[in-house]
């Protein structure tokens, strides 16, 4: 996708500025000046969570970037919404420092209530993207792909009884450190999940990928509410992503199966 257009750039208020393409964002997301541009999830999704992220309390634990109006005072312009840029990089081997991050931005939104597009009605009002759907089939809301590994990971469904509340659901790469500031949270996708899940789905994610040590996932839920079952639903909603993104293969297999087998 080509970067934000001059007029984009006008109602941000930086259509001098020269335009450096992120790391990360799919290849999406821009920098010009302090502003980081990104093409918006659509205006009932965007606009909450500006609205959200505006007014969110900041603290020595954590901060959001926040987002920039347009010159018509909404959040967006075009296709494009704009964040105030934040410098830091994302570690994914700090996998401690992220949970702890995520646990305090969690308590933030704690109060927020439950937005209508994350809604439990009939339609509810959800994306039919490969995220939200693997969330919903890892939470017995959809049926999940056939396939050997998921079969293992359902098999050792239980409910789970901490209370559901806004998450972040992609918090490893999404956590920036710098020297001097508090971790920043950023392109938050928002989930009503218990929220341990957040830590569930960056700690699976660290024993996938990035190397962090099996017999070390079960301290990384210390004082997490039903953190088991949290990580076995965490896996399933990658693992089912993953199938719906055309991305599972046999040696995705190879690399779940470890975990899969510590799990259940």
């Amino acid at each position: 996708m080509a970067g934000p257009p001059a007029g984009v750039l006008r109602a941000f208020g930086v259509g001098g500025a020269s335009l450096e393409r992120l790391a990360g964002g799919r290849g999406l997301t821009w920098r010009a000046g302090d502003v980081v541009l990104r093409p918006h999830d659509g205006a009932v999704v965007t606009d909450w969570r500006a609205d959200v992220l505006a007014g969110l309390p900041h603290s020595p634990a954590f901060r959001t970037p926040r987002p920039i109006a347009a010159a018509d005072g909404g959040w967006r312009a075009g296709d494009w919404e704009a964040w105030e840029f934040l410098p830091g990089h994302a570690d994914e081997t700090r996998v401690e420092d992220v949970i702890r991050a995520g646990a305090v931005f969690h308590r933030a939104l704690a109060h927020v209530d439950r937005p209508a597009f994350l809604g439990d009605g009939p339609d509810r009002g959800r994306s039919d993207d490969p995220w939200s759907r693997a969330d919903r089939m890892a939470w017995d809301e959809e049926p999940l792909p056939c396939d050997p590994s998921l079969d293992r990971l359902a098999a050792a469904f239980q409910p789970v009884h901490a209370p559901s509340q806004l998450v972040h659901g992609d918090l490893l790469g999404n956590v920036l450190f710098a020297d001097g500031s508090p971790p920043t949270v950023i392109d938050w996708p928002p989930y009503w999940r218990p929220a341990g899940l957040g830590a569930a789905i960056a700690a699976a994610d660290a024993v996938c990928w990035h190397g962090f040590p099996l017999d070390g996932l079960g301290a990384l839920g210390d004082g997490v509410a039903d953190w088991p079952q949290l990580l076995v639903r965490a896996l399933a909603f990658r693992i089912a992503t993953l199938h719906l993104l055309g991305g599972w293969d046999a040696a995705g297999a190879d690399r779940h199966r470890p975990v899969i087998d510590a799990l259940v």
